[in-house]
């Protein structure tokens, strides 16, 4: 458990942690052992002293109990977090109960700006708490997956993505491989041809979608109304009629050169693209295939491609 959520900085939790483990020490002690100089590690000491996490005896310092002084400090922020809550709700109340309340501005808010969009399109993950539903089309406007931390940070709390890509990304170098950990942290990736826009769900309360590339960038925030059930009856649409990358039924092991071969064959495409994607040659691709034909005892890759949507 890292102890930052408790309100204890990382140079704070090394030292109370050399504390607990090592047991009682002085300042030249604790700056062996977490490895920084006597000075900065007497201030830790302090520190710790302040806030009930240790008490001094003579020179040296003991931990106090984690039981004891961990917990009250998860006391107190839980009571933060709740009077945060209940300041949110009657913020929310009030922002409702305004005098243009239940008008279109309330229902749809226009975001300008990179900065305000990216900031809307990581909020929106930040806060999510059940599940995130996306469009990813090629070429991101504004925040690419590797500036994207909310993503990771959502699937490590619990929170479900399902993502449908359009197909022709699968067509860029490394995109199988990118997907196949993505799987693996957790997310449901399906493709499908093309996709009429871009936009991101969360919790099915509030929804993204980005304006045209050209020009300003800009998105629409969407609350509660006919037009994010409408948004979200779009994303279960072509959710449903979408096909799976990679079985989902497969093991945790990391996709084989065979189950990219049948994902990138499922989605139709030739095998020189195939071939392309993989790295590997044309032929390479040709004899997998046929290899796979003959175990299904299929005549054509159709036959094969029936046997393996079965399969799915």
């Amino acid at each position: 458990m890292k102890l930052t959520a408790l309100g204890i900085p990382p140079d704070q939790e090394r030292a109370y942690r050399a504390l607990v483990a090592g047991g009682p020490t002085d300042a030249a002690g604790l700056s062996g052992g977490i490895d920084t100089t006597p000075v900065r590690a007497a201030e830790l000491l302090a520190s710790l002293a302040d806030a009930g996490l240790a008490t001094r005896e003579n020179e040296r310092f003991r931990a106090a109990p984690p039981e004891l002084a961990l917990r009250a400090l998860l006391v107190r922020r839980r009571d933060e977090l709740g009077r945060a809550e209940t300041a949110l709700a009657e913020l929310a109340e009030l922002f409702r109960s305004r005098g243009d309340a239940g008008s279109v501005k309330d229902l749809v808010e226009v975001v300008t700006g990179a900065q305000g969009v990216r900031q809307r399109f990581l909020q929106l993950q930040s806060g999510a708490t059940r599940e995130l539903r996306a469009f990813v089309k090629p070429r991101p406007l504004l925040v690419t997956a590797e500036d994207n931390p909310a993503e990771s940070e959502a699937l490590a709390r619990g929170v479900t993505y399902r993502v449908v890509l359009e197909r022709s990304m699968l067509e860029q170098p490394g995109m199988l491989a990118s997907i196949a950990d993505t799987l693996a942290a957790g997310e449901q990736i399906r493709a499908t041809g093309t996709l009429p826009l871009r936009m991101l769900i969360a919790d099915g309360e509030i929804g993204l979608v980005p304006l045209a590339a050209s020009g300003e960038p800009g998105a629409v925030v969407v609350h509660p109304s006919g037009l994010l059930d409408a948004l979200t009856g779009l994303f279960d649409l072509v959710w449903e009629r979408a096909a799976e990358v990679f079985d989902a039924g497969e093991s945790g092991e990391a996709p084989g050169l065979d189950d990219r071969i049948v994902a990138l064959l499922l989605q139709g495409f030739p095998d020189k693209t195939i071939a392309k994607q993989l790295a590997v040659s044309p032929r390479t691709v040709q004899r997998r295939i046929k290899e796979m034909m003959d175990a299904a005892g299929a005549d054509t890759r159709v036959q094969l491609g029936y046997w393996l949507a079965r399969r799915r």
